[in-house]
């Protein structure tokens, strides 16, 4: 993922197993708090046979390898998702993803969150999941959001709040991994809490508090799948990825700490009783 404009570079990358741990997410697991403003939107659309053009119109920015996007879009069966993100080549996944689902009401593009490569009040709805964490510029990103979507319309965003998480076992490389986690997101210009932000972010580019709802949700991970997409993915982002390099170039780990730390999570995928769970930041801005 190339730098620009504000955008950090993403410290994690789109290894193999990154992609993984990205697709096991859903509408269904990650949008919740969205779902319900979808269903209304569409119950509207039924009610009204005269409209001729989509509806509703939703931009889906970090789109990644598009599993949000495609379950997001069987909602919205009358309406519409332009799909982007910065990296063409995770697109084309997301587009072979949709075709593999029968989804038919996306399109790919490539865009910049900063400078967004459409026109003012454009879209019924936007969505950003886990994208402003790795961001500096928050608050002009949530500028542009708002540029994009039509008066009446809807923001909706979801982030991870990186300090509140809970594992077990609480073993002490997994409980290092934590703060290492967070550690090298910080130092790649990211943000350590941005779940419990959102409201601060938005209020900072001029959305007024009645505009907004704000909830928080979990993201779980306890069966043996569950634990084998989380717990690998670690361990292969810390052997092999930008992750674990990162941890040592900024000093927070050794390279024995970082070993210790995939052999943990190795070890954590076989352990039976073991789980991992995540709280998230979740706000929907009525414009």
């Amino acid at each position: 993922m190339a730098q620009a404009d504000g955008q950090n570079k993403y410290i994690l990358c789109y290894s193999k197993s990154h992609v993984r741990n990205h697709e096991w997410r859903t509408a269904e697991n990650s949008a919740g708090f969205l779902l319900p403003v979808l269903q209304d939107l569409t119950k509207k659309s039924l009610e009204d046979p005269s409209r001729t053009e989509p509806y509703p119109k939703l931009l889906d920015i970090g789109a990644g390898s598009g599993t949000i996007t495609a379950s997001l879009a069987k909602y919205i069966p009358n309406g519409h998702i332009t799909a982007t993100d910065i990296s063409t080549e995770i697109l084309e996944r997301a587009a072979e993803h949709a075709k593999s689902q029968g989804v038919t009401n996306i399109t790919f593009q490539p865009a910049n969150i900063f400078k967004l490569p459409f026109p003012d009040n454009a879209f019924d709805v936007v969505h950003v999941s886990m994208v402003l964490s790795h961001l500096e510029a928050t608050v002009d990103a949530y500028k542009e959001l708002l540029r994009v979507t039509k008066p009446g319309g809807v923001v909706a965003n979801r982030e991870s709040e990186a300090r509140a998480v809970t594992v077990y076992p609480d073993v002490p490389a997994l409980l290092k991994f934590n703060k290492v986690l967070e550690d090298t997101l910080a130092a790649a210009g990211g943000q350590r809490g941005a779940g419990s932000r959102l409201i601060s972010w938005a209020l900072k580019a001029g959305v007024k508090r009645e505009q907004i709802t704000f909830s928080f949700s979990t993201w779980t991970y306890s069966t043996l799948e569950e634990r084998q997409i989380w717990g690998e993915t670690m361990a292969e982002r810390l052997r092999n990825g930008p992750l674990g390099q990162k941890a040592i170039e900024i000093g927070v780990a050794s390279k024995e700490d970082v070993e210790a730390m995939a052999r943990a999570w190795e070890e954590w995928v076989t352990t039976e009783d073991a789980c991992y769970s995540s709280m998230n930041g979740e706000i929907l801005i009525r414009k």
